[in-house]
């Protein structure tokens, strides 16, 4: 299933991630999955989050730098194995993951895997075969 995602360009220095919570607590928008990537200067995090609209909204009032993106949601099992066959079939398509994050419902049941392909609507294609 596609989504939205929350792209946050942030500079790497302390309390620039607590400063996005915050504003996102303050609008009383839930973060659902949440990834965050950084290098000597800089970071991106990339979230779900239950109201993107208003995130987006929100974080951009706060000053930072936002972009949403379109994202693939698959839920898979989780167990050992239940990403094997899901990336058997992306695989056997030729399908490029860009990048990709995980979360769990905690229950020991089902797992929601986030993924950014190089091309998302065969991908949503595949894995819906």
């Amino acid at each position: 299933m596609k989504i939205r995602q929350i792209s946050i360009f942030l500079e790497n220095k302390p309390g620039q991630l607590a400063a996005i919570c915050r504003a996102l607590a303050d609008a009383d928008i839930n973060m659902a999955a949440l990834s965050l990537a950084d290098t000597t200067d800089f970071g991106i995090v990339r979230m779900i989050a239950d109201d993107h609209v208003k995130g987006v909204e929100t974080l951009k009032k706060a000053g930072f730098l936002v972009r949403e993106t379109e994202v693939v949601m698959v839920t898979v099992p989780d167990s050992p194995g239940g990403m094997a066959d899901l990336m058997a079939k992306l695989d056997n398509a030729g399908i490029n993951i860009e990048y990709s994050y995980a979360y769990g419902f905690g229950r020991g049941d089902k797992a929601i895997l986030i993924f950014r392909f190089s091309d998302n609507t065969k991908a949503e294609e595949i894995l819906g075969q």
